[in-house]
């Protein structure tokens, strides 16, 4: 399996954390829009694997990967927050 590289994950990351704070109605800056769809990304592409055992591919396929993670981590996030 290829990964897109540093820079392109760092991009991908920030475009998929944007869309999904837009499409969650949040209120984030952009270093946490990118962790967002990073750690979304790995966390969306880890539930991939185990139930597929595979992911998608290329630039579209894990924008998409990271614009779901992103969205199921900030739900988590929400989830986390409304019980404290």
């Amino acid at each position: 399996m290829t990964g897109l590289g540093w820079i392109a994950s760092i991009i991908v990351g920030g475009i998929a954390g944007w869309l999904a704070e837009k499409f969650m109605k949040g209120d984030h800056g952009l270093l946490l829009n990118i962790f967002m769809g990073i750690v979304g990304a790995m966390l969306f592409n880890a539930i991939l694997l185990f139930i597929f055992d595979s992911t998608l591919g290329g630039w579209i396929g894990q924008l998409f990967v990271g614009f779901v993670g992103a969205c199921l981590l900030i739900a988590i996030i929400r989830a986390i927050r409304g019980r404290a």
